[in-house]
């Protein structure tokens, strides 16, 4: 166990200790081994978006044994493993050193996670009944349909999915993508946000969420979206059309007009998930770099690629940049233990856009010490970039929250111009009587 300036695990809970030490034994001495395997289990072509990887089956096996399942849900829900968000976060750093398998092995992947999250915290009985106990079990997965291609999503007000009440049935129809595991044979569910009110003069209440059966007639997954060549089988990122999509009114979830409402309770816990994630992801990638350049056999005008000033200078700045986005990420999951989600939207919006950011930064200079392999199949360093990009869009862009950040600090000029204005009376009244003097 470890400690820092913002966490002493020593002070946590027996349970998350526990739990931490088998995660961490599971990501590197089961995950991590099992990636090679999962790969080849894939096969090629087609064949990868109908294959679920035994391997991963297996590995899920083990981990529910291990009590590491459905770690995400914390002390708000029944249905999790009570864990705060800081020690939650602890864990889905280590997640991120094998981010295509552990999460998945823990069923503590997205979007599942945030979908779990929307029914267990908005679901009705029935709705908990027949999508959440099977997300909880692993038995299904689900999507989460938001991004148009034909409007600027990071604006969600634009959305422009119509949902129709007909009778007894909402009607949905429209256009999405980047719908991330869409294309999994195990997807039975989407979450979709569209328009039921597009006349309300509150742009905010024109949303809602809807529950709709994947295999709901009137879908079509059109393709899945590649990133850097990437198509993230057999999962995806899908672009889907939805015509005339029927479904029973007592599919919508929460209410009608409240859509921004659940979609910022599912973001706010998510977006800590993806930049612990990115924590996990940077220390292996800092971890393959340091094995690279020690290498005796990779040596450049006589040296060791350790042994050139430039390298140590980007190892040390790599391990300084991890550890202060570490501080920022722990730091925003704390404040959402503290005061929520919504409390918290400073920590969480600049967690978000740092995370990504120095993930970048270590994965180009990790690739950069592997030369031509850096970018290249034979390590995940590639495709931990390829994803790390996404992440700077995932969840709202680095300029959304940038824009968030600015707007509450500048909240605080007026009081700061009337605290300035107090020093300077009070500096000009002592001037005054010393003069006088």
């Amino acid at each position: 166990m470890s400690s820092n300036a913002l966490v002493d695990f020593s002070q946590l809970s027996p349970k998350f200790r526990d739990l931490y030490a088998k995660a961490k034994v599971f990501v590197e001495e089961e995950c991590i081994p099992a990636e090679k395997t999962y790969n080849l289990q894939m096969g090629q072509g087609d064949q990868r978006w109908k294959v679920v990887p035994q391997v991963m089956e297996d590995l899920k096996v083990k981990a529910r044994a291990l009590g590491l399942w459905n770690l995400f849900l914390g002390q708000d829900y029944a249905e999790g493993a009570g864990l705060t968000n800081l020690e939650y976060s602890l864990i889905a750093e280590l997640t991120g050193r094998s981010p295509k398998i552990a999460p998945e092995a823990m069923n503590c992947s997205a979007p599942d996670t945030g979908n779990m999250e929307v029914f267990a915290k908005y679901g009705t009985p029935a709705q908990k009944a027949r999508w959440l106990q099977p997300l909880l079990d692993g038995k299904i997965r689900s999507a989460f349909a938001m991004t148009e291609p034909l409007v600027a999503s990071s604006d969600a007000t634009n959305i422009e999915t119509n949902i129709r009440r007909e009778n007894n049935e909402w009607v949905v129809n429209g256009r999405k993508w980047w719908i991330s595991g869409a294309g999994d044979p195990r997807c039975a569910v989407y979450l979709l946000m569209g328009k039921t009110d597009s006349a309300n003069k509150n742009p905010h209440r024109q949303q809602s969420i809807i529950v709709i059966p994947a295999d709901t007639k009137g879908i079509t997954v059109v393709r899945p979206m590649q990133v850097f060549g990437y198509d993230d089988a057999p999962e995806g990122h899908c672009e889907i059309v939805f015509k005339d999509v029927r479904v029973p009114l007592e599919n919508i979830i929460l209410g009608e007009g409240r859509g921004f409402e659940v979609i910022q309770g599912r973001l706010g816990p998510g977006r800590i998930h993806h930049c612990m994630r990115c924590i996990g992801m940077s220390e292996r990638a800092l971890d393959l770099m340091l094995t690279r350049v020690t290498d005796p056999s990779r040596k450049t005008f006589g040296k060791m690629l350790a042994q050139h000033d430039t390298v140590i200078a980007e190892i040390a700045t790599s391990r300084m940049e991890i550890e202060q986005a570490r501080f920022m990420v722990l730091n925003a999951a704390k404040k959402i233990d503290e005061v929520k989600a919504k409390g918290a939207m400073k920590e969480i919006g600049m967690a978000k856009v740092i995370a990504p950011n120095m993930l970048l930064r270590v994965l180009d200079r990790a690739m950069q010490a592997y030369g031509a392999a850096g970018i290249s199949q034979d390590t995940p360093l590639a495709h931990f970039y390829a994803s790390a990009r996404t992440l700077r869009y995932a969840d709202g862009p680095d300029e959304v929250h940038r824009n968030q950040l600015g707007k509450i600090e500048v909240r605080r000029a007026a009081a700061l111009t009337e605290q300035q204005r107090i020093q300077k009376d009070k500096g000009d009244r002592l001037a005054a009587n010393v003069s006088k003097l």
